[in-house]
């Protein structure tokens, strides 16, 4: 299977790019601003014995983000698309800025109608697809200082049980997967030790493989009759 994956330079992005690319689907990695990074996936990818390609464009322009899929689909129909582009800009609300709310909202929620919208067509002649949207912990418990970021995910919510109802006789299943604290380089000025465990239950940081290993089983047949369900990953958080 042909499968995109947005925002795939990025931790959880790319181990999930990766994970495709060792199950044998072939990855369109995605970036924007960090294009050469997602080159360095594919080469990982290739590596391996994968096959991948590296893919730029702005996820909030329609029409650059419906040019370059124009050009993908020419080689045939993208059957799993990994919804993991996102930001964020945190401010507590009487302090954010209009144009702070409008980027978050923009990435998370306009970016997957933008991405998802042009591709879903051809998807369902094939009769077969996965459509996997990255979401977060905010969306369902919210976070002082992260309203811009819980809407924009707690969207893909909605939208995630929504399409789920229109694809679910064509063969193609929608999910929403929800990670909590994730391992990544910045995570240790952020999340303190002593911070980890008095928020997770199981006193520690997830990691981007087991989120990826999560979106692999989601794509996968063995997942053929889960549809429409927000997943939380998150060691136990409420």
């Amino acid at each position: 299977m042909r499968a995109l994956v947005t925002g795939g330079s990025g931790t959880i992005g790319a181990a999930i790019a990766r994970q495709l690319g060792v199950d044998g689907h072939h990855v369109y990695v995605h970036a924007n601003d960090r294009l050469e990074r997602a080159r360095d996936i594919v080469r990982d990818i290739i590596s391996s014995g994968g096959m991948a390609d590296a893919v730029g464009f702005d996820v909030t322009d329609a029409r650059q983000t419906s040019n370059t899929l124009g050009d993908i689909l020419k080689a045939g129909a993208i059957q799993i698309i990994v919804n993991n582009a996102g930001i964020n800009d945190d401010e507590v609300m009487p302090g954010m800025h209009e144009d702070q709310w409008t980027r978050v909202i923009n990435v998370s929620l306009n970016g997957f109608f933008n991405v998802t919208q042009p591709l879903l067509l051809p998807m369902i002649r094939k009769r077969w697809g996965r459509i996997i949207n990255i979401s977060s912990v905010a969306a369902i418990m919210g976070n002082r200082g992260q309203t811009n970021y819980a809407a924009a995910k707690a969207g893909l919510h909605g939208a995630t049980r929504s399409l789920s109802l229109e694809l679910a006789s064509r063969g193609i299943t929608v999910n929403c997967v929800a990670p909590g604290i994730i391992e990544s380089p910045m995570i240790g000025d952020a999340f303190p030790k002593n911070l980890i465990e008095q928020m997770v239950p199981m006193k520690r940081v997830g990691t981007a493989i087991e989120v990826a290993d999560l979106v692999a089983f989601l794509v996968s047949d063995k997942a053929a009759y889960i549809s429409g369900q927000i997943i939380s990953i998150n060691g136990g958080m409420a």
